[in-house]
């Protein structure tokens, strides 16, 4: 099974379109009527979705740095700092990640992108 992502609410259409039209299943904050909802409320949903999400928000890393001392778990957060990768990029490495990796790779672990 591939990994299935949820993007945040801020993540640009076009990573999200571009992503879509290479067959890869994404569900965007707007699909999931959770726009505005607290990051712990959308990395719970997402979870609870089987879901990894993708975020350029600072504030998901923390929160599943957060949720990784508590012990909780979570399906894992793939952040990138938009100032630092393209789109691209991000489509590429995101679509690598989705055909190559299995969920349980992903379970409680924050990776960022671009990658190495």
């Amino acid at each position: 099974m591939s990994i299935r992502f949820y993007m945040d609410e801020h993540v640009p259409a076009p990573i999200t379109e571009g992503l879509r039209r290479r067959g890869v299943d994404v569900l965007t904050a707007q699909d999931d009527a959770r726009i505005g909802a607290p990051d712990s409320a959308v990395l719970d949903r997402a979870t609870e979705l089987g879901r990894v999400v993708f975020t350029f928000d600072k504030d998901f890393f923390a929160e599943s740095a957060a949720r990784q001392r508590a012990g909780i778990d979570f399906s894992g957060v793939i952040y990138a700092k938009l100032s630092r990768i393209t789109y691209g990029q991000c489509l590429a490495d995101l679509e690598l990640i989705a055909i190559a990796g299995e969920p349980e790779d992903m379970a409680n672990q924050i990776d960022t992108l671009p990658l190495d």
